[in-house]
Order: C-alpha cells, then sequence, then structure tokens
C-alpha cells in the first residue's frame, strides 16, 4: 500500500533493527509494529525518542490488539497515531498525511 501510494519502504524484521535503521537514515514516518520479536515497537519508539536529538520522526502504531488500553500505551510511549489492522488505504493514506509535513 506504501508504495502504491509513492512511498520508498524499507522493511525490518524487529525493534532492535528499527532503530538501527532510524539511527542510520533519516525518515519522513515510522510505521511500528507494536508486536515485534527481540525489541517490541513500544520500546523502539522509546528508545528511539530518548535519542532524537534534532527534528521529530513521526511514528504510527500498527496493531492487530484490540485491546481499549493499546492505544494509550502507544500515545504514552511517544507515539503520534495509531492504527489497527487490518489497514485500508484511504485510512492509511489519511494518517499519513497527518503526520507528514
Amino acid at each position: 500500500m506504501l508504495r502504491k501510494l509513492g512511498f520508498y519502504v524499507d522493511i525490518v524484521s524487529d525493534g532492535e533493527e528499527a532503530l538501527a535503521a532510524w539511527k542510520a537514515k533519516k525518515y519522513d514516518v515510522i510505521l511500528m509494529d507494536c508486536h515485534m520479536p527481540l525489541m517490541d515497537g513500544l520500546q523502539a519508539t522509546r528508545n528511539i525518542r530518548s535519542q532524537e536529538e534534532s527534528g521529530h520522526t513521526p511514528i504510527l502504531a500498527l496493531t492487530a490488539d484490540v485491546m481499549t488500553d493499546r492505544k494509550a500505551e502507544c500515545l504514552e510511549a511517544g507515539m503520534d497515531g495509531f492504527m489497527s489492522k487490518p489497514i485500508r488505504m484511504d485510512e492509511l493514506k489519511k494518517e499519513l498525511l497527518t503526520h507528514i509535513q
């Protein structure tokens, strides 16, 4: 879906790779899965936020978890937005346009 919207995409397998990718390259937005091996998306987001020196990278949570407190946990960890799976193209586009300058 991101490619169809005209975005270049990097894909990582876990939170540690997400953190390493963020350190190596500037991103317009990060779509962060909440449930990943080695380091979950919440901890990866906390690590990014604690290491940001200049600028702010929007991080959007992606989760299949429909627990009512999941959104609050994601926002508390420093994420800027929240999307529940399955994700629809129109919802994704709207959320991205909200956070990308």
